[in-house]
């Protein structure tokens, strides 16, 4: 952690005056501040882009400059190792929540609160009155705030309406159950030769532990500080295999995430289970009614989601850098931006909104929307492994999701490998 704050008159570029008046700049050019995300061009980035506009519009003595990174948060997290390495850090980062403990572990930052503690003072209330404890509490490890929540994300059922009528599936009922999507998906190849479901395949475990721990296992257990590996378990490897009998059965896909959003938006698969942070590109693409529905449950058993999304992380050492990125920050959280992030995404927004405005009037009115918003209480920590070896960890579990579907081995005899290869890893 950045434990001293440089307590000094700031020179250069950006220009504060000796009263103190954090506003008052000189005539040189503005403060540059990276903002790194993983937002792609289908997934957010030119909402991105447009909120980056109007802020350095608004703020000429800041520019922020975007920094897409490929391969979700998996990727963005290496490519800050290097950078970190190199001494070519960005300013503010949307870190993965799977990312947490590694974060915690293994980067130096500051936090916004310390930013505020240090130069902003009036704002020492703002988190207190900007989000609910249990929403702060996704962007802390045993209660240290390590970033502050932004995106936040769980995972919904997309269908396609047109194809369930083609197959002669009344749409009065969404499948609420594994056991009536398994159905489903078999009348929809019988009727019309499509496939049923596609469950996302990211470069992360997300839709995998929302998957297991629906049926009552678990990803991880914390123990004296470290994270445990507990995925091998029976109620693990059912709920995995179940999935895996409805790809070799040829009624699920098991493919790259392009290649099954795209065959979803070509009106040819029945069902996708993927993140709300995907409804804009589905609501803007496709040519057919999309309906949405509840994540599936397994019989007799709740609910669990883990939360998605992302938090805002703080890497610079820099004052200027500093005070620029809670700038940044403030104003990515305000009315105007979240509700522009909310509806270019299908992100919930992670701050408290008035009844009446416009993002919560959105949230209620959107279908889709309405659907994520209900699961809110279904939602838990997206499982993050701890340790310098936790990018290693991820990977593996990230593999093993080829081997089951694929039918390479079984759920209960990948798991296990699997579960030990990770212990011996962390050990």
């Amino acid at each position: 952690m950045i434990k001293n704050i440089f307590k000094v008159a700031i020179l250069g570029s950006l220009f504060f005056t000796a009263c103190g008046k954090k506003d008052q700049v000189s005539i040189n050019k503005p403060i540059e501040i990276e903002y790194w995300h993983v937002a792609s061009e289908t997934f957010g980035g030119g909402t991105i882009k447009e909120l980056i506009r109007k802020f350095n519009e608004k703020n000429p003595d800041i520019k922020v400059i975007e920094k897409f990174n490929p391969d979700m948060y998996k990727g963005l997290t290496q490519n800050l190792q290097v950078a970190m390495a190199a001494n070519k850090k960005p300013a503010v980062v949307q870190m993965g929540y799977s990312y947490l403990n590694y974060a915690k572990d293994n980067f130096d930052f500051i936090t916004p609160q310390e930013i505020v503690k240090n130069y902003f003072p009036e704002d020492k209330d703002y988190f207190k009155n900007k989000f609910l404890p249990n929403i702060l509490e996704l962007g802390q490890v045993n209660g240290k705030q390590i970033g502050i929540p932004y995106s936040i994300s769980n995972p919904i059922m997309y269908i396609n309406e047109d194809l369930m009528k083609e197959a002669g599936i009344n749409m009065t009922e969404t499948p609420e159950t594994w056991e009536n999507v398994r159905k489903y998906s078999q009348i929809i190849k019988d009727k019309t030769g499509n496939m049923g479901l596609f469950v996302q395949e990211y470069a992360d475990n997300w839709a995998q532990q929302a998957l297991i721990e629906g049926n009552g296992g678990k990803i991880l257990e914390e123990q004296n500080g470290k994270t445990i590996p507990r995925f091998s378990s029976s109620e693990s490897a059912q709920a995995y295999q179940y999935l895996a009998d409805m790809v070799q059965d040829n009624i699920a896909l098991h493919a790259t995430n392009d290649e099954g959003f795209q065959t979803f938006l070509n009106g040819k698969l029945g069902m996708v289970i993927t993140t709300i942070g995907k409804r804009d590109n589905f609501e803007s693409n496709a040519n057919f009614k999309i309906l949405g529905a509840k994540f599936p449950l397994f019989e007799n058993k709740e609910r669990k989601l883990p939360a998605g999304g992302n938090m805002l992380m703080v890497m610079t050492e820099n004052p200027q850098e500093q005070m620029a990125s809670w700038k940044f920050i403030k104003y990515l959280l305000d009315e105007e931006a979240t509700e522009k992030w909310t509806k270019g995404t299908g992100y919930l927004p992670s701050t408290i909104q008035e009844e009446n405005s416009p993002t919560n009037n959105f949230l209620k009115n959107n279908q889709l929307m309405s659907v994520a918003n209900s699961q809110l209480k279904d939602m838990g920590k997206w499982a993050s492994f701890s340790g310098p070896n936790a990018l290693q960890a991820e990977q593996l579990l990230i593999d093993v999701r080829d081997v089951i579907l694929s039918g390479e081995k079984t759920a209960e005899e990948a798991l296990k490998e699997t579960e030990k290869k990770i212990k011996f890893l962390i050990d």
